[in-house]
């Protein structure tokens, strides 16, 4: 059954993408369309909005993604695909009023993607996950990538632990809760890597296989590595190609 596209980008759509932190520029050159079918009917009863790109077609976006995504009811749900998505292993939404944005020029090789009731996932543009990817964010919290992302395999961004870990004395949770995780601009991340909990990465940064970047703050343009992460480099830059 073919995809149905409608109306573009509504004004109240974009703000709340703006809001969510896509780039402005970004969404200024993307021409996004509302699909109105095949969805299930209470899709858009319940305030729900999914937009492709007018270069995403419905081979980019295989049914089966969609009956997954749309398997358990929500509303007031904003998601846009300005990228092919033939290649995610899944995509769900965990409750209303997740946001989710996939931004142009980018690869998600069997990558994982979940966003949980008013939380939100951002990948703005030209995000390279090369294999086996989790971006999860829940409780209200999200992940924000900002354009020119390169993640090696079996990455994992996480706003939390899924389950509650709590000081036995007080009954305090002492994990994180709804964070706010934020990737800059021309991030890599090495193979195995983790970045979880409130923390950012800088501009231009690195960090190496294996490390965990847990409620740390990792300024730009500079190698990080270990568990936790820690400083190895500063002043450090990094090109996709690998010459001499």
């Amino acid at each position: 059954m073919p995809w149905t596209r409608a109306a573009a980008l509504t004004a109240e759509h974009r703000a709340r993408l703006i809001a969510a932190g896509v780039d402005g520029e970004i969404l200024a050159s993307t021409s996004l369309r509302l699909v109105t079918g095949p969805l299930p009917d209470w899709w858009q009863e319940q305030g729900n909005a999914l937009y492709l790109d007018d270069d995403v077609d419905a081979a980019d976006l295989p049914p089966k993604l969609i009956e997954t995504l749309a398997y358990y009811s929500f509303s007031e749900v904003l998601l846009v695909a300005a990228s092919p998505c033939n290649n995610v292993a899944s995509l769900l939404v965990g409750g209303d009023g997740a946001t989710v944005f996939l931004g142009p020029r980018s690869a998600f090789t069997a990558t994982e993607i979940f966003c949980g009731a008013y939380s939100t996932v951002v990948l703005n543009a030209e995000v390279i996950a090369t294999r086996c990817a989790i971006v999860d964010a829940r409780n209200g919290g999200s992940v924000v990538a900002e354009a020119d992302q390169l993640w090696a395999a079996n990455v994992y961004v996480a706003t939390d632990d899924m389950h509650r870990l709590e000081d036995l004395d007080t009954g305090a949770r002492i994990n994180p809760y709804g964070a706010q995780v934020r990737l800059g601009r021309h991030v890599w991340l090495g193979r195995d890597a983790i970045v979880t909990g409130h923390c950012e990465i800088g501009d231009g940064a690195v960090v190496g296989t294996r490390a965990m970047v847990r409620g740390q703050k990792v300024p730009p343009n500079t190698a990080v590595g270990g568990c936790p992460a820690r400083v190895l480099r500063e002043g450090v830059s990094w090109s996709a190609e690998d010459t001499p």
